[in-house]
Protein backbone atom coordinates (compact mmCIF):
# COMPACT_ATOMS: atom_id res chain seq x y z
CA UNK A 1 0.00 0.00 0.00
CA UNK A 2 1.14 3.59 -0.80
CA UNK A 3 2.38 5.39 2.38
CA UNK A 4 0.37 8.47 3.30
CA UNK A 5 0.08 10.94 5.84
CA UNK A 6 -1.77 8.50 7.89
CA UNK A 7 -0.29 5.40 6.92
CA UNK A 8 3.38 6.00 8.19
CA UNK A 9 2.49 7.08 11.64
CA UNK A 10 0.32 4.02 12.40
CA UNK A 11 2.61 1.67 10.77
CA UNK A 12 5.48 3.04 13.22
CA UNK A 13 2.66 2.76 16.15
CA UNK A 14 2.19 -0.97 15.46
CA UNK A 15 6.22 -1.21 15.20
CA UNK A 16 6.71 0.46 18.51
CA UNK A 17 6.29 -1.98 21.16
CA UNK A 18 3.43 -0.42 22.61
CA UNK A 19 0.59 -2.01 25.09
CA UNK A 20 -1.38 0.06 22.54
CA UNK A 21 -0.75 1.57 19.17
CA UNK A 22 -4.22 3.82 19.65
CA UNK A 23 -2.70 5.16 22.85
CA UNK A 24 0.25 5.81 21.08
CA UNK A 25 -1.59 7.95 18.38
CA UNK A 26 -3.14 9.73 20.77
CA UNK A 27 -0.10 10.77 22.62
CA UNK A 28 1.24 11.91 19.42
CA UNK A 29 -1.71 13.95 18.70
CA UNK A 30 -1.77 15.45 21.51
CA UNK A 31 1.80 16.41 21.82
CA UNK A 32 1.37 17.62 18.36
CA UNK A 33 -1.57 19.81 19.65
CA UNK A 34 0.17 21.54 21.98
CA UNK A 35 3.36 22.00 20.36
CA UNK A 36 1.09 23.82 17.09
CA UNK A 37 -0.80 25.90 19.73
CA UNK A 38 2.01 26.59 22.31
CA UNK A 39 5.30 25.63 20.30
CA UNK A 40 7.44 27.48 17.78
CA UNK A 41 4.43 27.37 14.95
CA UNK A 42 3.17 29.87 17.64
CA UNK A 43 -0.68 29.63 16.05
CA UNK A 44 -2.14 31.07 19.42
CA UNK A 45 -0.54 34.55 17.36
CA UNK A 46 -2.59 34.02 14.34
CA UNK A 47 -5.90 35.34 14.43
CA UNK A 48 -8.15 32.29 12.89
CA UNK A 49 -7.06 30.23 15.27
CA UNK A 50 -7.53 32.49 18.44
CA UNK A 51 -10.94 33.07 16.57
CA UNK A 52 -11.18 29.08 16.86
CA UNK A 53 -9.97 28.88 20.41
CA UNK A 54 -12.12 31.92 21.63
CA UNK A 55 -15.20 29.79 20.31
CA UNK A 56 -14.22 26.49 22.55
CA UNK A 57 -11.90 26.90 24.50
CA UNK A 58 -9.98 23.92 26.43
CA UNK A 59 -11.05 20.81 28.76
CA UNK A 60 -9.87 20.82 32.43
CA UNK A 61 -7.23 18.70 31.81
CA UNK A 62 -5.78 20.32 28.38
CA UNK A 63 -5.60 23.66 30.51
CA UNK A 64 -3.26 21.39 32.37
CA UNK A 65 -1.44 20.29 29.87
CA UNK A 66 -1.53 23.96 28.53
CA UNK A 67 0.40 25.16 31.88
CA UNK A 68 2.56 22.51 32.04
CA UNK A 69 3.94 22.99 28.59
CA UNK A 70 5.69 26.22 30.09
CA UNK A 71 4.83 28.70 27.33
CA UNK A 72 2.96 31.08 30.41
CA UNK A 73 3.02 34.14 27.91
CA UNK A 74 1.06 32.14 25.19
CA UNK A 75 -0.86 30.89 27.36
CA UNK A 76 -1.91 34.42 28.70
CA UNK A 77 -2.37 35.72 25.05
CA UNK A 78 -4.93 32.90 24.65
CA UNK A 79 -6.83 33.71 27.69
CA UNK A 80 -6.78 37.83 27.15
CA UNK A 81 -9.11 37.24 24.12
CA UNK A 82 -10.52 34.18 25.26
CA UNK A 83 -11.83 35.25 28.91
CA UNK A 84 -12.73 39.18 27.46
CA UNK A 85 -15.23 36.84 25.40
CA UNK A 86 -15.92 34.11 28.16
CA UNK A 87 -16.97 37.29 30.10
CA UNK A 88 -19.26 39.49 28.58
CA UNK A 89 -21.08 36.08 27.61
CA UNK A 90 -21.27 35.57 31.42
CA UNK A 91 -22.34 39.11 31.99
CA UNK A 92 -24.91 38.65 30.28
CA UNK A 93 -26.25 35.34 31.21
CA UNK A 94 -25.82 36.61 35.00
CA UNK A 95 -28.19 39.87 34.18
CA UNK A 96 -30.56 37.78 32.48
CA UNK A 97 -30.77 35.60 35.41
CA UNK A 98 -32.80 36.14 38.14
CA UNK A 99 -32.75 34.05 41.43
CA UNK A 100 -35.98 32.09 41.92
CA UNK A 101 -37.35 31.39 45.04
CA UNK A 102 -38.77 27.96 45.36
CA UNK A 103 -42.39 27.41 46.30
CA UNK A 104 -43.57 25.29 48.18
CA UNK A 105 -45.38 23.39 44.15
CA UNK A 106 -41.89 23.56 42.86
CA UNK A 107 -40.46 21.44 45.58
CA UNK A 108 -42.95 18.67 44.66
CA UNK A 109 -43.18 18.92 41.03
CA UNK A 110 -41.35 16.75 39.12
CA UNK A 111 -38.88 17.13 36.16
CA UNK A 112 -40.45 16.99 32.77
CA UNK A 113 -39.01 17.53 28.83
CA UNK A 114 -42.11 19.51 28.29
CA UNK A 115 -41.11 21.85 31.15
CA UNK A 116 -40.07 25.14 30.40
CA UNK A 117 -36.32 26.00 30.96
CA UNK A 118 -35.78 28.31 33.49
CA UNK A 119 -32.82 31.19 33.52
CA UNK A 120 -30.75 29.13 36.11
CA UNK A 121 -30.83 25.68 34.08
CA UNK A 122 -29.94 28.20 30.65
CA UNK A 123 -27.26 29.35 32.72
CA UNK A 124 -25.91 26.00 33.89
CA UNK A 125 -26.93 24.83 30.41
CA UNK A 126 -24.49 27.54 29.11
CA UNK A 127 -21.53 26.63 31.59
CA UNK A 128 -21.80 22.80 31.09
CA UNK A 129 -21.79 23.34 27.26
CA UNK A 130 -18.36 25.54 27.40
CA UNK A 131 -16.74 22.80 29.78
CA UNK A 132 -17.64 19.96 27.50
CA UNK A 133 -15.54 22.34 24.50
CA UNK A 134 -11.98 22.26 23.58
CA UNK A 135 -10.26 23.30 20.63
CA UNK A 136 -7.17 20.24 21.41
CA UNK A 137 -9.74 17.31 22.32
CA UNK A 138 -11.78 18.26 19.10
CA UNK A 139 -8.33 18.70 16.55
CA UNK A 140 -7.50 15.31 18.18
CA UNK A 141 -10.90 13.43 17.80
CA UNK A 142 -11.07 14.50 14.25
CA UNK A 143 -7.66 13.52 13.10
CA UNK A 144 -7.84 9.98 15.05
CA UNK A 145 -11.34 9.20 13.43
CA UNK A 146 -8.86 9.28 10.03
CA UNK A 147 -6.32 7.22 11.66
CA UNK A 148 -8.97 4.56 12.72
CA UNK A 149 -10.44 4.67 8.81
CA UNK A 150 -7.27 4.31 7.77
CA UNK A 151 -6.54 1.60 9.99
CA UNK A 152 -9.26 -0.51 8.16
CA UNK A 153 -8.31 0.53 4.99
CA UNK A 154 -5.01 -0.91 6.08
CA UNK A 155 -6.48 -4.22 7.15
CA UNK A 156 -8.51 -4.89 3.97
CA UNK A 157 -5.64 -3.96 1.63
CA UNK A 158 -2.29 -3.86 2.88
CA UNK A 159 -0.71 -7.76 3.84
CA UNK A 160 2.06 -6.47 5.50
CA UNK A 161 0.55 -4.63 7.80
CA UNK A 162 -1.66 -6.94 8.87
CA UNK A 163 1.07 -9.06 9.58
CA UNK A 164 2.66 -6.28 11.93
CA UNK A 165 -1.04 -5.49 13.76
CA UNK A 166 -0.94 -9.45 14.42
CA UNK A 167 2.53 -9.85 15.43
CA UNK A 168 1.74 -6.40 18.40
CA UNK A 169 0.86 -6.28 21.68
CA UNK A 170 -2.68 -5.64 20.78
CA UNK A 171 -4.66 -3.06 22.05
CA UNK A 172 -5.71 -1.19 25.41
CA UNK A 173 -9.85 -2.24 26.55
CA UNK A 174 -10.74 1.36 25.69
CA UNK A 175 -9.60 1.15 22.06
CA UNK A 176 -10.12 -2.76 21.76
CA UNK A 177 -14.01 -1.86 22.17
CA UNK A 178 -13.62 1.25 19.44
CA UNK A 179 -12.33 -1.30 17.53
CA UNK A 180 -14.69 -3.68 17.41
CA UNK A 181 -17.55 -1.65 17.23
CA UNK A 182 -16.09 -0.32 13.83
CA UNK A 183 -15.20 -3.30 12.16
CA UNK A 184 -18.99 -4.65 11.55
CA UNK A 185 -19.17 -0.71 9.35
CA UNK A 186 -15.70 -1.35 7.77
CA UNK A 187 -15.19 -4.91 6.83
CA UNK A 188 -17.62 -7.81 5.54
CA UNK A 189 -17.70 -11.46 4.89
CA UNK A 190 -14.20 -13.54 5.47
CA UNK A 191 -11.50 -10.18 5.89
CA UNK A 192 -14.19 -9.56 8.84
CA UNK A 193 -14.21 -13.18 10.15
CA UNK A 194 -10.49 -13.63 9.70
CA UNK A 195 -10.45 -10.17 11.55
CA UNK A 196 -12.44 -10.52 14.30
CA UNK A 197 -10.82 -14.40 14.39
CA UNK A 198 -7.05 -12.46 14.55
CA UNK A 199 -7.79 -9.86 17.00
CA UNK A 200 -9.65 -11.88 19.91
CA UNK A 201 -6.53 -14.10 19.73
CA UNK A 202 -3.95 -11.32 19.63
CA UNK A 203 -6.19 -9.91 22.84
CA UNK A 204 -6.77 -12.85 24.67
CA UNK A 205 -2.43 -13.93 24.44
CA UNK A 206 -1.79 -10.37 25.40
CA UNK A 207 -4.16 -10.27 28.50
CA UNK A 208 -3.16 -13.30 29.97
CA UNK A 209 0.62 -11.49 28.99
CA UNK A 210 0.02 -9.02 31.57
CA UNK A 211 -1.84 -10.97 34.38
CA UNK A 212 1.58 -13.07 34.18
CA UNK A 213 3.63 -9.61 34.22
CA UNK A 214 1.70 -8.28 37.37
CA UNK A 215 1.42 -11.57 39.47
CA UNK A 216 5.27 -12.08 39.02
CA UNK A 217 5.64 -8.71 39.76
CA UNK A 218 4.12 -9.23 43.44
CA UNK A 219 5.97 -12.73 43.66
CA UNK A 220 9.20 -11.14 43.32
CA UNK A 221 8.52 -9.21 46.94
CA UNK A 222 8.79 -12.85 48.30
CA UNK A 223 11.89 -12.44 50.08
CA UNK A 224 12.21 -15.70 48.46
CA UNK A 225 12.15 -14.55 44.78
CA UNK A 226 14.86 -11.76 45.78
CA UNK A 227 17.22 -13.17 43.56
CA UNK A 228 15.41 -14.51 40.60
CA UNK A 229 14.60 -12.56 37.77
CA UNK A 230 12.49 -9.97 36.97
CA UNK A 231 11.72 -11.12 33.50
CA UNK A 232 9.52 -8.53 31.72
CA UNK A 233 7.31 -7.52 34.89
CA UNK A 234 9.15 -4.31 36.58
CA UNK A 235 6.88 -2.09 34.56
CA UNK A 236 4.03 -4.54 34.50
CA UNK A 237 1.96 -2.05 36.66
CA UNK A 238 1.44 1.04 34.53
CA UNK A 239 1.49 -1.34 31.52
CA UNK A 240 -1.29 -2.83 33.14
CA UNK A 241 -3.36 -0.03 34.00
CA UNK A 242 -2.55 0.99 30.12
CA UNK A 243 -4.23 -2.20 28.83
CA UNK A 244 -7.51 -1.90 31.41
CA UNK A 245 -7.85 1.95 30.68
CA UNK A 246 -5.63 3.34 27.78
CA UNK A 247 -2.76 6.00 28.16
CA UNK A 248 0.10 6.10 29.86
CA UNK A 249 0.20 6.69 33.46
CA UNK A 250 4.01 6.68 34.12
CA UNK A 251 4.18 9.59 31.52
CA UNK A 252 5.47 13.13 32.57
CA UNK A 253 4.23 16.11 31.05
CA UNK A 254 4.40 16.90 27.86
CA UNK A 255 7.19 20.15 27.85
CA UNK A 256 8.20 22.96 25.38
CA UNK A 257 11.74 22.21 23.47
CA UNK A 258 14.03 25.05 24.39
Amino acid sequence: MKETLYTIPLTDAFLADDECPFCNIERKLEHDALDYILGSASAYMQSDIREQTNKLGFCRRHYKDMFQYGNALGNAIMLTSYFAELNEQFQKKLSNTAPQKPTLFSRFKKDSASDDETEETALTTWIRKRERDCFICRQQSETYKRYLDTFFLMVRTDSEFYSIMKKSKGFCLHHFAQIIDMAGKKLSGHTLEDFYSDIYHLMKENMNRIEADVNWFVEKFDYRNRDADWKTSRDAVPRAMQKIAGGYPADSYYKTAK
